[in-house]
């Protein structure tokens, strides 16, 4: 599924992003470009950022 149109950008790349080390928007959009036209998909991908947060065991 597309989370940015305009860069043709897929939930499975931001979540490559987020697994190679990126930590907000502005990284995913510095590596994709997602976010960085109508800015449309700054909240999915700020979604998607926050979900992945949950998922990560705390120690």
């Amino acid at each position: 599924m597309y989370v940015c149109v305009c860069r043709a950008v897929t939930e499975n790349e931001v979540h490559d992003c987020i697994a190679a080390g990126a930590k907000s928007a502005r990284e995913i959009r510095d590596t994709t470009g997602a976010g960085g036209d109508c800015a449309s998909c700054v909240r999915r991908i700020c979604a998607i950022l926050k979900r992945s947060e949950e998922l990560v065991p705390t120690v």
